[in-house]
């Protein structure tokens, strides 16, 4: 019987164009339903027709479906797919700009810190109308959740919902990769065990034909300046710690107190080595009205303008989809769980990043051990944080959000208690009609 999955928030173009290509490589989907939804027709539309053209050029026997109904694309699905982004681009420029006020300086904001709690505070909602539909539609389903704050949605969906899930995010391969090309390995060669939190996960082995490559990663970071340049934070971070961190320069900068507290060290280290730095501010890509529209029909044209290469990628999704559902072949990846026995010295329930198994009998999460005890506290205050957000997202406590704000390692590194109060209170106060879980939007 053919196999039917389901992207929500399919006007995320590039990943549900990729994802479709990705599964449509494996047989026993090749003649699968795609059923795609989104809030919005003319995002539905641009999925539709980027869709259509890797099933044309494929000659693939899939069916592709679009509506604006979730309930008809949940309706008897297998996977379940989530790249939703709720506040269309007015949400995400409040929560950076509004920090930014304050002297805190926002990389990309959509992981922790306040910009990304209240982006988690007004994601949620959705997110659980979602599960609400899996629970009602298609119990049995997968869903994989692609949608950040990662970490924040996957505990509280994984603390409120027996639906099977795990969150994904390429940094872990992606960041395998480029160590790779530094010491001049075959990714074919690469072993490695890596965990933590989402875009705060380290390499706790990095092998090549199963010796430590570490001495190799260190001497190319310390004997080429290229190379310590191309990502000056986690080389930082990594010369200091002695492990790996998976997320960009950009993203790690934002989540201790090490880098962006003054515009020395900014300049410094945030500048010409983390992807996104001041002369290109994240926040510019959400100024006037539409402006992700606007970029969607950009990548949108040039898609279609492209040539299609079919050929399968690295995102993990439908490798996890195959093993559960499809021929069954086993497949290891790094996914978003509670620690329940996976991490031993961070915080029981919290939402880690370790080695997952897929089978066909679902995901097995691995436990791993204990954290170097200088890694373990770096992603212990974080996971705290984060557990504070979730908290106070199901039982509507504006003091809780507070008190995860408090807490940032970035926020408290910049800001004092009432300075921090101020700013959660101005952040509910532009926020508060995306909030109905609050009852009270002040602290």
């Amino acid at each position: 019987m053919a196999k039917k999955i389901a992207f929500i928030g399919a006007g995320s173009v590039t990943f549900t164009r990729n994802l479709t290509r990705d599964i449509l490589t494996f047989p026993v989907f090749q003649d699968c339903e795609i059923a795609l939804m989104d809030i919005k027709q003319e995002n539905l539309d641009y999925a539709k027709k980027a869709v259509d053209r890797i099933v044309s050029a494929g000659n693939y026997p899939a069916k592709v479906t679009a509506t604006l109904r979730l309930e008809e694309a949940l309706d008897g699905a297998d996977g379940v797919l989530s790249t939703i982004q709720t506040g269309d681009d007015e949400g995400p420029y409040l929560d950076m700009s509004v920090p930014k006020e304050y002297g805190i300086s926002i990389n990309i904001g959509d992981t922790r810190g306040p910009s990304a709690i209240f982006r988690f505070l007004r994601t949620l909602p959705a997110i659980q109308e979602i599960v609400r539909g899996i629970e009602k539609h298609c119990p049995d389903a997968t869903f994989l959740n692609y949608t950040n704050p990662m970490a924040m949605l996957c505990r509280a969906v994984q603390g409120t919902s027996k639906v099977r899930t795990s969150g994904l995010c390429h940094s872990v391969q992606h960041t395998s990769e480029m160590l790779a090309r530094w010491i001049g390995a075959d990714m074919k060669d690469i072993t490695y065990v890596c965990a933590g939190i989402n875009h705060q996960a380290h390499y706790l082995k990095f092998q090549w034909n199963g010796k430590d490559a570490y001495p190799l990663i260190y001497k190319a970071i310390t004997e080429r300046p290229e190379i310590y340049n191309e990502e000056q934070v986690r080389n930082e971070m990594y010369l200091n710690l002695g492990y790996y961190v998976t997320e960009s320069s950009g993203h790690a900068s934002e989540y201790n107190a090490w880098f962006r507290k003054r515009p020395d060290l900014i300049e410094k280290y945030c500048t010409n080595g983390t992807g996104w730095n001041p002369g290109h501010d994240w926040i510019d890509n959400f100024k006037g009205i539409g402006s992700r529209d606007v970029r969607r029909r950009e990548e949108f044209d040039k898609f279609i303008a492209a040539e299609i290469d079919l050929s399968r990628g690295t995102e993990y999704a439908a490798y996890i989809f195959n093993a559960i559902f499809g021929d069954n072949t086993l497949f290891e990846f790094n996914g978003n769980v509670r620690n329940f026995g996976l991490i031993d010295n961070l915080p029981v329930g919290c939402c880690v990043e370790v080695p997952v198994l897929a089978s066909k009998g679902g995901l097995e999460p691995i436990h791993v051990g204990a954290l170097p005890p200088q890694l373990a506290i770096l992603n212990a205050q974080n996971a705290a944080c984060e557990e504070l957000a979730v908290e106070a997202a199901l039982e509507g406590d504006p003091m809780k959000v507070y008190h995860a704000c408090l807490y940032d390692p970035l926020t408290s590194a910049m800001l004092s208690m009432a300075e921090i109060r101020e700013m959660v209170n101005k952040m509910f106060e532009t926020q508060k009609h995306w909030l109905p879980q609050f009852k009270v939007h002040k602290v």
